[in-house]
């Protein structure tokens, strides 16, 4: 959805550090707030001074929200003319939202009213008097406003692919949760709420409401009264990584086994996905990292070195470089196979849309289902991080690799910190600590046998001195 709304972002670049956290979430809004606070007074600057040029003698304050007129008129009826002039100074409320927007209304309203003055012919009429302020009839079904809601969403937000999958998840929640034919009306949106029993679903109806209710400035319902907690996460399935080893063999054994009816042209699509699962095991990505313009060349260039991945700038949190935790996967797991990587460039190729995108994602975890592993995508991002913090990797080093902010690293490896892992790790440390315990007791003892044979030397060379 390209618009001419979205100029005032062509010089707006989002922090990519979004993850998904509120620290995230709340550093990009804030970031895409000040940038539209900075259009807008550039842009109110702007129109009074154009408002001047043209010798309007009415000028445009910033009250509530709003831009409101303020001029020189007639005393308005009711009102006392203490100066004895006739005229006195009024700020008109004509509710002109203070946006880009309201800045193109409030000119024209401006102009109107100037007209009016200089012709003295101006005259306190109810919309002068604010006694008819136009309210929006909101109690429409909600497919009626689906349209409208896009557009003003991407007022405020710049068109990006991110952005566009967040307004996408918010619509579909929508669509699904609430329904296209419910009026946003107390009760409706009451009553479909109370027949959701799952704590997930409410959650996302009544966050995307939140979003469509201060988008459009919705006053027929209200959302106070419901608490949009996000729930708990499902228990997890991490894979160890004997097991993630194990299991890459499942999809050549699915390609063996299965119909013997399947299509020509799919019969080698088994390897690609396999593909994707060891990137997935071996760099802890999200399985979109892999699909949006995926740099082939550099990935198997000789200049790359170290093997790293390069995620495209259009993904969730930006550019970065991500490196293997173990090294040696990238060639057990065959990452570098042309054939696959052809495979890829197919699936891939002049798909760039969200829509597309996220097709090729929903396929991976019907793959993953297809060929009975155990556990999803995102299962193999977890394990990567848990199997970080087990090496000893910096958590810093481990969250920018995987592009998520330290506060999300921590809580992943904690809340999926397994009893087995503790084992592991305690053990590990139980064994180091007696691997340098017995260094030291080795050093101690080649120290003392050092000394004793620098001792001896020096008793055979007084030995030596005196029988000469």
């Amino acid at each position: 959805m390209e618009s001419k709304a979205q100029d005032v972002f062509e010089d707006f670049i989002p922090p990519a550090s979004t993850d998904g956290s509120y620290l995230g979430t709340q550093k990009h809004m804030k970031a895409t707030r000040q940038h539209l606070e900075r259009k807008f007074e550039k842009g109110l600057a702007d129109t009074k001074a154009r408002l001047k040029a043209a010798k309007v003698k009415v000028g445009l304050v910033v009250a509530r929200d709003t831009i409101q007129l303020q001029a020189s008129l007639p005393i308005k009826p009711g009102d006392r003319d203490t100066n004895g002039t006739g005229y006195k100074q009024y700020k008109i409320s004509l509710n002109i939202p203070a946006s880009l927007d309201g800045l193109k209304t409030a000119e024209e309203e401006a102009h109107e009213l100037g007209k009016l003055m200089a012709r003295k012919q101006f005259e306190w009429t109810e919309k002068y008097l604010g006694k008819t302020a136009k309210v929006a009839n909101r109690s429409q079904a909600l497919a009626d406003i689906l349209e409208e809601f896009e557009t003003e969403y991407f007022k405020t937000r710049k068109l990006t692919e991110k952005s566009k999958h967040t307004f996408s998840y918010y619509k579909d929640y929508l669509r699904r949760l609430i329904g296209l034919d419910t009026l946003l009306t107390q009760s409706e949106i009451d009553e479909k709420l109370a027949q959701m029993t799952s704590d997930h679903a409410k959650y996302h109806a009544v966050k995307s409401l939140k979003v469509l209710k201060s988008t459009l400035n919705l006053t027929g319902f209200t959302l106070e009264q419901f608490k949009a907690t996000q729930p708990k996460s499902q228990a997890r399935d991490i894979p160890s990584d004997e097991d993630i080893i194990k299991y890459y063999e499942y999809f050549q054994k699915y390609s063996l086994t299965r119909s013997l009816t399947i299509k020509k042209n799919c019969l080698d699509s088994w390897k690609m996905w396999q593909w994707v699962y060891g990137m997935l095991a071996t760099y802890g990505l999200r399985p979109r990292e892999l699909f949006v313009n995926p740099e082939i060349n550099w990935w198997l260039s000789p200049e790359n070195k170290d093997n790293t991945w390069k995620v495209h700038p259009d993904t969730k949190t930006g550019y970065r470089e991500a490196l293997p935790l173990h090294p040696e996967w990238v060639y057990l797991f065959d990452l570098k196979n042309v054939e696959y990587l052809e495979l890829l460039k197919a699936q891939t190729d002049d798909r760039t849309s969200f829509i597309d995108i996220n097709t090729i994602r929903v396929n991976c975890s019907s793959w993953f289902r297809r060929v009975n592993i155990p556990f999803t995508p995102y299962d193999l991002r977890h394990a990567w991080a848990i199997r970080a913090h087990m090496m000893g990797i910096p958590i810093k080093a481990a969250a920018d690799n995987l592009g998520h902010s330290v506060e999300i690293h921590t809580e992943i490896y904690q809340k999926w910190f397994s009893l087995e892992n503790r084992r592991k790790v305690i053990k590990q440390a139980v064994d180091k600590k007696d691997d340098m315990d017995a260094l030291k007791e080795e050093n101690a003892r080649l120290r003392a046998e050092v000394e004793y044979l620098r001792q001896a030397l020096a008793r055979h060379q007084v030995i030596q001195v005196l029988s000469n």
